[in-house]
């Protein structure tokens, strides 16, 4: 994802630079890529007049509903007392026209806010490039979403994560290089690559494939977990520091991962499975997220999109010194 730090107006206009280019990169027209701007320079202006420090993140999704780009506006200022006025157009306390989050969502193919006093707020917006009459309702969008960036300074990312559906069900995996740079990349692009040829298989099966894959790289942590929704499991397999939990309504239940190096040093691969509901969320983070992460500060935020839940938890547990992924899938992922 490409991210773009604000705290002073000169970085608006950065963050639109950015997001533009990865429009046009993924085949956005001139139209459409306008919108990605408008919707930018809104996010970014807010969290300059409201929300500073905050970051702008850009990238893309492909899946049932179609392709396009996915942007999270992530602050930590003060929040929204009351977020309803704060949508109407016509409303600001910033002397602004107040018009930014009513234009955001109306440009977006899809839009959600998170917000509460004194915790900041979260944004995210989809765009496709071809705009839709009717925003699609975040309920209709695939229960899945991710924000994995470099160490900053870093072009190349360390971490890799994805998702494959099953009809029962569905297969993921976060995948951590050893170290970061472009060597880390490259052991986790393998690791995705050998995932891709045996996401069908058991966890187990799927890491141990995935260890042998690794040998000629420098190797890394790697988790991979399968939902069996008919039954209510969730069978993991981990080596090394990428973490795992299953978040219900009221407890977090976290994975167990094996001490190793996939691609080096595993001495035993082991399965672990756990209950996990529907409308549970299964969260995995590379250790670039703090392993004492929690959803406490938000009531309620567990039924919110995915991508929303994975930008609040980087957002507040993200680790200066690494590449940081978090990957959250809902049981039931459309």
């Amino acid at each position: 994802m490409e991210r773009v730090t604000v705290t002073e107006t000169s970085q608006v206009a950065e963050a639109r630079r950015r997001a533009v280019a990865v429009a046009q990169t993924n085949g956005f027209d001139e139209t459409a890529a306008g919108r990605v701007a408008i919707v930018v320079t809104e996010l970014a202006t807010n969290i300059v007049k409201y929300g500073v420090p905050g970051e702008i993140l850009v990238g893309t999704y492909d899946d049932s509903t179609g392709a396009g780009l996915e942007i999270l506006a992530l602050d930590k200022g003060p929040g929204f007392t009351d977020l309803g006025s704060a949508m109407r157009d016509g409303h600001s306390t910033g002397g602004s026209a107040g018009e930014g989050l009513g234009a955001v969502r109306r440009l977006s193919d899809a839009f959600d806010i998170a917000t509460r006093p004194g915790s900041g707020t979260a944004v995210i917006a989809r765009l496709s490039g071809s705009h839709r009459a009717a925003a699609t309702a975040l309920t209709d969008l695939p229960a899945y979403g991710a924000v994995t960036v470099p160490l900053r300074g870093e072009i190349a990312n360390g971490d890799a994560c994805g998702i494959r559906k099953r009809a029962d069900g569905w297969t993921a995996i976060v995948a951590d290089g050893l170290g970061h740079g472009p060597e880390a990349a490259k052991a986790s692009e393998e690791a995705m690559r050998v995932f891709v040829r045996h996401w069908d298989a058991a966890p187990g099966a799927i890491l141990t494939a995935v260890h042998a894959g690794l040998r000629h790289t420098r190797g890394g942590a790697v988790s991979v977990a399968r939902y069996d929704r008919d039954v209510g499991i969730l069978t993991f397999a981990g080596v090394g520091n990428v973490g795992g939990a299953v978040v219900a309504a009221t407890v977090t239940k976290r994975t167990v991962s094996l001490a190793g190096t996939a691609g080096h040093a595993a001495r035993r691969i082991q399965e672990f499975v756990y209950p996990m509901r529907p409308d549970d969320l299964f969260v995995l983070c590379s250790d670039g997220i703090a392993t004492g992460w929690t959803l406490d500060a938000y009531p309620g935020i567990a039924a919110a999109h995915p991508s929303l839940v994975a930008g609040l938890i980087y957002r507040d547990f993200a680790r200066a010194r690494d590449d940081a992924t978090v990957l959250v899938v809902r049981g039931e992922a459309a």
